[in-house]
């Protein structure tokens, strides 16, 4: 039997469908963070307003009293980057991602010559020894650090920590409203047990292509910063496809494809949510003519100089197609819409009803919302 070809608009399909934006859904807020694998939390209100995109009759305080009472952590995994996940995906999958932590720790340009000749199986012992007797700021661990190792950067040895062990930030960062500096507590001492002694990289590949196939093994290897993945999914018993250029494409076999024609109605998302950095190819989702550097960039320009109290991109049709942001004054709250594209008047009256709805669940103490789409 020849092996089936998925479009490129059947892959934008099934991502929408397997990260629940193509509808929003009724399900608890920890069973759609573990279904994605975690959120990117970098910006800590991203995965609020990336829920509020995916679930029906959400709201952030529900969250935010998860990631206070540790029923959902802040951690570094993915690609060395801040993630939202369970307690429990934090002890898995951290040490199947270490890896990626240390070569960030070693190629970063403002560490990696700092470390050289350290004992950092020293620094990181130190360093869980004071994690382990209070949470402490990156700063004041440096600091602690620096007593011992009067010759190396405070910011360095914080940062080896950060890499080399399992690091949870506390809240009252990542709560809903919650501000404060980035607090480090050590995962073991935060959650009250061991990390996974034993996980499974096979596993965790299933997981992401249930969120985020079918996909290559450049995709997966570029969702989570791992190399040399061939081999390990060559092993598994996985469901193959072809793209439209004759490449393998890898899918868990009960996951059902969505028919491509079915519409996709606009959705906002946060500045950086995990649908746009899970793929090596990424036109699955960031249209062709508009490169992931062009949009980084643009998108950087933009909210930099336009400010705004909350912002994020857009889905139009399923695609990338343009960026938001929130301005405030005296409670009187606009919605900023700047799409790329000309927008029917069927996405735009979509685009204004859940822009209302946006802003009416980030700020309730709003007296006034507007929607401005800029044509």
């Amino acid at each position: 039997m020849a092996t089936a070809r998925l479009s490129v608009r059947a892959l934008n399909r099934a991502l929408l469908s397997r990260q629940y934006l193509l509808k929003k859904h009724d399900l608890p807020e920890r069973d759609v963070v573990e279904h994605l694998v975690g959120m990117h939390a970098q910006i800590p209100v991203g995965p609020y307003v990336g829920l509020w995109s995916r679930l029906r009759r959400y709201r952030p305080e529900r969250l935010s009293t998860m990631v206070a009472e540790r029923e959902l952590v802040r951690t570094a995994l993915m690609r060395s980057t801040i993630h939202l996940v369970t307690p429990d995906d934090c002890l898995t999958l951290r040490p199947l991602v270490q890896q990626v932590l240390d070569r960030d720790l070693y190629s970063n340009s403002s560490h990696a010559a700092v470390v050289k000749d350290l004992d950092l199986d020293a620094v990181v012992e130190r360093g869980l020894e004071l994690l382990d007797e209070r949470p402490r700021t990156p700063s004041e661990l440096g600091k602690a650090l620096h007593e011992r190792w009067p010759d190396r950067k405070p910011d360095t040895l914080a940062y080896a920590v950060r890499n080399l062990a399992p690091l949870v930030q506390t809240p009252p960062r990542g709560t809903w409203g919650g501000v404060g500096r980035t607090v480090h507590a050590s995962a073991r001492t935060w959650l009250g047990r061991p990390i996974d002694p034993a996980p499974s990289l096979e596993r965790m590949i299933r997981r992401y292509l249930a969120a985020f196939g079918p996909a290559s093994v450049p995709d997966i290897q570029a969702w989570c910063g791992l190399t040399r993945l061939a081999e390990v999914v060559g092993r598994m018993d996985l469901r193959v496809y072809l793209d439209d250029d004759g490449r393998e494409l890898f899918d868990v076999p009960e996951a059902e494809l969505p028919d491509p024609a079915v519409p996709a109605r606009p959705r906002y998302l946060p500045e950086f949510d995990n649908v746009f950095l899970s793929h090596a190819r990424r036109e699955r989702i960031i249209p062709e003519g508009l490169s992931f550097a062009q949009w980084s960039r643009r998108h950087g320009l933009m909210m930099t100089a336009r400010g705004g109290v909350l912002r994020g991109n857009l889905l139009v049709g399923g695609l990338l197609q343009g960026i938001w942001r929130v301005d405030d004054e005296k409670k009187a709250y606009r919605l900023v819409v700047e799409p790329f594209i000309e927008v029917s008047k069927k996405d735009l009256a979509a685009l204004e009803s859940e822009g209302h709805g946006l802003l009416a669940f980030a700020f309730p103490q709003g007296e006034s919302f507007d929607v401005q789409v800029v044509l």
